[in-house]
């Protein structure tokens, strides 16, 4: 991996605005993946890559919800355990995957990811009508988390949204708790997977040095951050930015 300037700055920026996003809402992946392919470096390894370089940006996101995650320690026992386990799969089928089959479908999960940050306005008012409906001790909620828990260690992009709609629906608790508890499985997926990606998988480390300090930050602060600009810009922009490198990559296939 050849970094010019310019390809330092621009991880340094898309670090910690994926911190910063990813703590807010969710999607920060649709800025920092095509920032680490435009440095150079191809799908697969910038897909593992970006999953180590956020690690610590989903830290400083659950250090920064604080209060809100008091006396959700059963939940977070409970799901946090599942949540692994679907991670591990997720890597699990990463590994085995060809090379060419997970760049063939890159574009298509991109594409989904920003769907699914699109659609979050309408996602969340669906959570909030249907908040309340089981406890996080039953089944339904342990399979959805399983499922979202090995497509976040596939691919990552829109695990926060996805995670929120499933704890919105399936478990009963305030949305700011539940968004607090979304943090915390995610970082319990990142951190797993990116463990088992050092491991087994092309990790760039001068990505990762330059992208995990700044995603940090952005990670602590990314409430407050988010907050200076409107939501509706902020998700229109990573929308696009999405949909363009995967129309890019489509074009390029």
């Amino acid at each position: 991996m050849s970094l010019t300037l310019g390809h330092v700055l621009l991880l340094i920026g898309a670090g910690g605005l994926a911190g910063a996003i990813n703590a807010a809402a969710g999607g920060g992946s649709l800025i920092s993946f095509p920032a680490l392919l435009v440095a150079g470096l191809p799908a697969l390894s910038a897909n593992v890559t970006n999953t180590v370089a956020l690690c610590p940006g989903y830290l400083g996101g659950v250090r920064g919800f604080g209060s809100d995650l008091h006396g959700q320690r059963p939940a977070m026992r409970t799901l946090g355990a599942t949540a692994a386990i679907g991670a591990g799969v997720g890597v699990v089928l990463l590994e085995v995957s060809p090379v060419a089959t997970f760049r063939a479908v890159v574009p298509f999960l991109l594409l989904l990811g920003c769907i699914l940050l699109a659609f979050q306005p309408p996602l969340a008012g669906w959570v909030g009508r249907r908040r309340g409906m089981r406890p996080p001790s039953e089944v339904p909620v342990r399979l959805a988390v399983l499922g979202a828990g090995a497509y976040g260690a596939y691919f990552g992009a829109g695990l926060g949204v996805i995670l929120l709609a499933v704890l919105g629906v399936l478990v009963a608790e305030t949305l700011p708790r539940l968004n607090a508890l979304k943090a915390y499985l995610a970082l319990v997926v990142n951190a797993l997977a990116a463990a088992l990606f050092i491991v087994i998988l092309p990790v760039s480390w001068p990505g990762v040095l330059i992208m995990a300090p700044s995603s940090l930050l952005g990670g602590h602060v990314g409430a407050s951050a988010a907050r200076r600009i409107p939501p509706a810009m902020l998700r229109a922009s990573v929308v696009c930015i999405g949909v363009g490198v995967a129309v890019a990559l489509l074009a390029g296939a």
